[in-house]
């Protein structure tokens, strides 16, 4: 399901939050104030201030994310994940479309912790649980990969994450929602991408 965390008391990064704020084009001061109600970020002599090295509740931003959805819609949603790749930090071993899709679960486990520790160690490549996971199945003979996404966040901003990172590496990629799979806007616990190229 779409804006409920699968675990309480983890934490996202500021540079990660940054996307919001990009992402929103003409709504940046919508964004804010949503941020600011969530208690992300600061007020200092009238100017939204956001910790890029910064650790935030994630659970109070994925309140601003359903509020975004609210107030704006999937479009809106579509264009934050788009800006992810930007701002998140990903692995430097991404070369080709196939590890660029691959890098999408380890990359949201790199921006989240728990506890205080980042949820992936690229020292020993340890993953810890607790926020769920961007899959990665490629499709034996063929230029596809099937990507389930069994995580807390909206359909379409992950529709945006997948597609950038996709494109980046394939000129010619498309990505699409599979609508014969389960979805979490429909209260689903996960929704399927088919990347193509």
């Amino acid at each position: 399901m779409q804006f409920v965390a699968f675990e309480h008391g983890i934490e996202v990064n500021g540079a990660t939050i940054n996307s919001v704020i990009d992402g929103l084009g003409t709504y940046k001061t919508l964004a804010r104030d949503y941020l600011m109600k969530a208690g992300i970020g600061t007020m200092e002599n009238g100017q939204y201030r956001l910790d890029l090295e910064g650790w935030y509740s994630h659970e109070s931003w994925l309140k601003v994310f359903e509020k975004i959805a609210e107030r704006v819609g999937d479009f809106a949603l579509k264009q934050i994940g788009m800006k992810i790749p930007e701002n998140a930090s990903f692995p430097p071993w991404v070369k080709d479309i196939d590890s660029a899709v691959k890098a999408i679960d380890i990359a949201y486990h790199m921006n989240h912790r728990k506890s205080g520790k980042v949820l992936f160690d690229p020292a020993s490549g340890k993953m810890t649980e607790g926020i769920g996971h961007y899959g990665y199945e490629p499709v034996k003979g063929k230029n596809m990969i099937i990507s389930e996404c069994k995580n807390p966040y909206p359909c379409t901003f992950d529709l945006g994450i997948i597609t950038t990172m996709a494109a980046k590496f394939g000129h010619n990629a498309k990505v699409a929602h599979d609508d014969t799979k389960p979805c979490r806007k429909k209260g689903a616990d996960s929704c399927t991408y088919v990347v193509t190229w």
